[in-house]
């Protein structure tokens, strides 16, 4: 059930009782309920599957991010897969170079960078301005 939040189906028996069965797409739980205030029922349900969907995507970022300080620090953690935060030295070439040892390539520069924004780089030891986040594509 991809892409779909909720399911709803309606048989005879169901339209006889003025009821359906309604299914989240989150945890596969499937219910019966009664047909009327079912507007209510869906609007509530879709906000509580959000709020799920979107704390387990949080926890497994949080769960597959690792941070690196030395560049075979960064080629064992980027085998495991992940999400790897190491300073970069900001030059196109560092960044080639990163991509074509390791398949690896920046997938964004965070805003807020915390308490420790300068450091070295972690291939050529140069000054960097913050951390980047490194992964593979699948």
């Amino acid at each position: 059930m991809k892409g779909v939040p909720v399911r709803l189906v309606i048989g005879g028996r169901d339209l006889e009782n003025n009821t359906l069965e309604i299914m989240r797409r989150d945890t596969l739980e499937k219910e019966t309920i009664s047909c009327e205030g079912i507007e209510a029922y869906v609007q509530n349900l879709l906000e509580d599957i959000q709020v799920t969907i979107y704390k387990k995507a949080f926890d497994y970022r949080t769960a597959h991010t690792f941070t690196v300080e030395t560049y075979d620090e960064f080629k064992e953690k980027i085998e495991e897969g992940g999400f790897i935060l190491a300073h970069w030295d900001g030059t196109p070439e560092t960044e080639e170079r990163i991509k074509e040892e390791t398949k690896a390539t920046i997938r964004c520069i965070p805003m807020e960078q915390g308490d420790e924004i300068p450091g070295k780089c972690m291939v050529t030891g140069n000054p960097s301005a913050g951390r980047v986040i490194f992964a593979r594509s699948y």
